[in-house]
């Protein structure tokens, strides 16, 4: 089977933001998405607005950017699209919020999205599936060529738990406290295509993953396989699909800089010739749990003898690392940014710091609401 790899200018970016749709009175989650969508859809070709979609359920939108140069110019078409929105959802009294996971909503609750193809997903995966009450962000960069993409996707998977950590915001789910700073990237490895992706030895064995499962009728399309890191023969990108959730618009900016510098280190390090290291398969399953688990508490293995770090000082070396490759790419103002959620902790630690002092999950609903809306970070009293 072959699959046409279509490059991308290089380090190109796009952004997937999902978003949870609240009622501001109850401050559950509510299905209103087809109804906002027809009222955002008018005036456009075909009905439908080019930067807000449909996601599996009706209590989720999902707005997305064009192909940018840059995370600047990323964070203001994100900006813009989420003001657009701001109307139908403001005249119907709802609210949203970016978070991996509501705090208390049920997952049995949820209306599907009217689409065959969703109703499939569900009819097949079942309870594994209609769980799947979950929220994320989503990063693409470009990349030239196919052989690339693999190279590089691979050599990624060493910084899955760096991801993950300083997105982590879903530690709540249903009512409960998970202890863990991300549930909901445990919920979505329950689905037979997601979670850790395979280390490929090359782009014709992703084209024989793929022909295998579509000829078995496992998947349709590459929409289907929801690793955290894959790639994307459509858009000609390499996709990260490892984070949470991101709750306010300076944060996914510092995030979208720490892709795209990363990816763009790796390109360059590919062009002089060097070969990208890979991380043995069972010590990312291992970094990934205990970012899932600890947050930015982790430690991380580097080496195959068990050596440990904090993943704190893996972040603030990674940065370092990125800098020189972030101000080329005119996002250093981003990644430097990542420091101040190491101070300022990512949103799991800003949720749980509310309920430790004396609030409650509809008062963490209420400052993930307005943290969306100011698009900074708010500081949990005490």
């Amino acid at each position: 089977m072959h699959i046409p790899f279509h490059a991308s200018e290089r380090s190109s970016l796009g952004v997937e933001v999902e978003l949870a749709i609240v009622d501001r009175e109850t401050r559950q989650l509510t299905s209103a998405a087809t109804s906002i969508l027809e009222e955002l859809g008018a005036g456009h070709p075909g009905g439908e607005h080019p930067k807000v979609k449909h996601e599996l359920f009706e209590c989720t939108l999902e707005i997305i950017t064009g192909i940018c140069g840059t995370v600047a110019e990323a964070r203001d078409d994100l900006e813009h699209t989420l003001k657009e929105v701001s109307g139908p959802i403001d005249a119907r009294g709802l609210a949203l919020l970016c978070a991996g996971s509501h705090p208390f909503s049920c997952w049995q609750d949820q209306q599907v999205s009217p689409s065959p193809r969703y109703a499939a997903l569900l009819e097949e995966t079942q309870w594994a599936g209609k769980r799947l009450q979950i929220f994320g962000v989503h990063f693409h960069v470009g990349v030239r060529s196919a052989e690339k993409v693999i190279a590089i996707a691979n050599a990624l998977n060493a910084y899955i738990p760096h991801f993950l950590a300083l997105s982590a915001s879903s530690p709540y789910w249903e009512g409960y406290d998970t202890g863990l700073a991300s549930s909901r990237s445990k919920v979505f490895e329950c689905l037979p295509t997601a979670g850790l992706p395979y280390q490929l030895h090359g782009w014709r064995e992703f084209e024989e993953f793929m022909a295998t499962f579509i000829a078995a009728q496992a998947i349709t399309s590459i929409r289907e396989v929801w690793w955290d890191i894959r790639p994307h023969p459509d858009f000609g990108t390499v996709e990260l699909r490892i984070c949470d959730g991101i709750s306010t618009m300076r944060e996914v900016a510092s995030l979208a800089a720490m892709a795209q510098s990363l990816v763009e280190w790796m390109d360059t390090r590919l062009d002089g010739g060097e070969k990208l290291v890979v991380p043995r398969e069972w010590v990312v399953k291992q970094n990934k749990w205990k970012a899932s688990r600890h947050g930015l508490d982790a430690d991380l293995i580097v080496d195959d003898r068990g050596v440990r770090v904090p993943l704190r000082d893996a972040i603030a070396q990674l940065v370092a690392d990125l800098s020189p490759t972030a101000a080329r790419l005119d996002c250093l103002d981003e990644l430097i940014a990542v420091l101040d959620m190491l101070d300022h902790g990512p949103s799991y630690r800003r949720q749980r710091a509310i309920v430790a002092g004396g609030g409650t999950l509809v008062d963490v609903v209420d400052s993930l609401v307005a943290e969306l809306e100011s698009g900074r970070p708010i500081p949990a009293a005490g």
